[in-house]
């Protein structure tokens, strides 16, 4: 899922593009893309966008007359700047919207096609979509401590909840928490202060790193290589790869169609961590330490761990 730094670099890319240019149509494919009625959809037709805003994950344009199209691109969403509208009709393409500058194509892959499109009025509707978590780059320490506190979560999932944080997802989160050097399941009500700041210092650089890598990419284009594994990532997606900062292999937990990716000795002083369902599977055969699941693997342990 396209998160604060994907996100952010879409949002500056669209701002050159169809700021201060007019909208002449939307040519909906997705079925079920949009997700409201009111106001409809072809009031924006032949409006031209004031602004283009970040609100979470989302993407808002802004129209004249304070009407907003917000668009989210959960998983497999995907954007594509063209000079005109592509005439394929692949399955994976949602949505052309019309500017008189070019063409933005909505894509989205495989068959579960779960990106929204949202028309609202005014700043109230914007706010509306917002789940309501502090800005991560705006936020000041204090600030940020008391929304990590406010209830008591995994560190996992305390980043992801955008209730709490707005804009960081599976991918990122693991960034950050291997460079703060904490467990992505440590609780946030136990935390000393000295962790809450370690904690906010490595969400600031690691999101501020990646915003500057992606605009590196682009080069000044359209982002069309935006995906949750990326080269040069610590953890995300490297399973199995050697840690970039003591060569221990990365270990996982997975979970649903999520997983998250960490570094045993960096992060949980050598233990393994378990989900609960395969916690429950193995009972007392989960090796608690990397030591005793390499043991268990040279002895002909075969149960992938």
């Amino acid at each position: 899922m396209p998160e604060l730094p994907d996100v952010t670099v879409y949002v500056e890319a669209l701002r050159e593009r169809v700021v201060g240019r007019r909208l002449n149509r939307i040519q909906i494919r997705g079925p079920f893309l949009v997700r409201s009625t009111t106001p409809p959809l072809e009031s924006a037709f032949g409006k031209t966008a004031r602004e283009v805003r970040r609100v979470g994950k989302r993407i808002a344009f802004g129209f004249e007359d304070e009407l907003w199209l917000v668009l989210h691109l959960m998983i497999a969403g995907r954007l594509h700047w063209r000079a005109a509208a592509s005439k394929t009709n692949s399955r994976s393409t949602l949505a052309h919207f019309e500017f008189d500058s070019g063409v933005l194509q909505l894509t989205e892959a495989g068959s579960q096609h779960r990106a929204a499109l949202h028309v609202v009025a005014g700043e109230e509707g914007l706010r509306g979509l917002d789940a309501g978590g502090i800005e991560p780059l705006d936020a000041s320490l204090a600030r940020f401590a008391a929304s990590l506190r406010s209830e008591n979560h995994t560190l996992k999932r305390a980043l992801t909840d955008p209730r709490l944080i707005s804009g960081i997802g599976n991918a990122y989160s693991d960034e950050i928490l291997f460079h703060a050097k904490l467990s992505p399941v440590a609780m946030t009500e136990k935390l000393a202060p000295a962790d809450v700041e370690n904690l906010y210092r490595a969400m600031r650089e690691t999101l501020l790193l990646w915003v500057d890598r992606l605009r590196a990419q682009a080069k000044g284009g359209f982002p069309e290589k935006v995906t949750a594994f990326r080269e040069g990532m610590a953890v995300h997606g490297r399973y199995g790869q050697p840690c970039v900062r003591c060569g221990t292999k990365i270990q996982r937990i997975r979970y649903a169609a999520n997983e998250t990716n960490y570094c045993v000795r960096c992060q949980t002083n050598g233990k393994l961590l378990a989900d609960r369902g395969l916690s429950r599977l193995l009972r007392e055969d989960w090796p608690r330490t990397l030591e005793e699941m390499e043991l268990r693997k040279s002895r002909g342990y075969s149960r992938e761990l």
